[in-house]
């Protein structure tokens, strides 16, 4: 499934058990909805984990960062949710707020894949 709201483009795909919602573009209060649906199709989806991967957003608002942390509070306690962000507007923030405390911030996919793998 791919979604394009203006500004931001959204990109899920499956690999095994663990869905992938790429990310691009802004993610701010008029997009954050349409991540959030997307984390909610992932999640309907009955995967063993959702990776988030922020590595192409290039702004991410306090309203993209309330939909992560209610996405993980939603989530089942057995479906890991886990984001990847490395860069000064996803990584940085994420860490400032305390989000990377609650659930797992990697700067790579593949390192993301793997934690929700073991």
């Amino acid at each position: 499934m791919t979604s394009q709201p203006s500004g931001c483009t959204i990109e899920e795909r499956r690999i095994g058990g663990v869905i992938v919602v790429a990310v691009s573009g802004t993610v701010d209060a008029i997009t954050a909805p349409q991540m959030d649906a997307a984390i909610a199709a992932a999640a309907a989806a009955a995967p063993t984990a959702i990776v988030v991967d922020l590595a192409a957003v290039d702004f991410l608002a306090s309203s993209g960062m309330g939909v992560l942390v209610a996405a993980h509070a939603d989530l089942p306690a057995e479906v890991r949710l886990v984001v990847v962000a490395d860069g000064p507007a996803t990584s940085r923030p994420l860490k400032l707020i305390g989000i990377a405390d609650i659930m797992g911030v990697f700067a790579e996919l593949d390192e993301a894949l793997l934690a929700v793998s073991d």
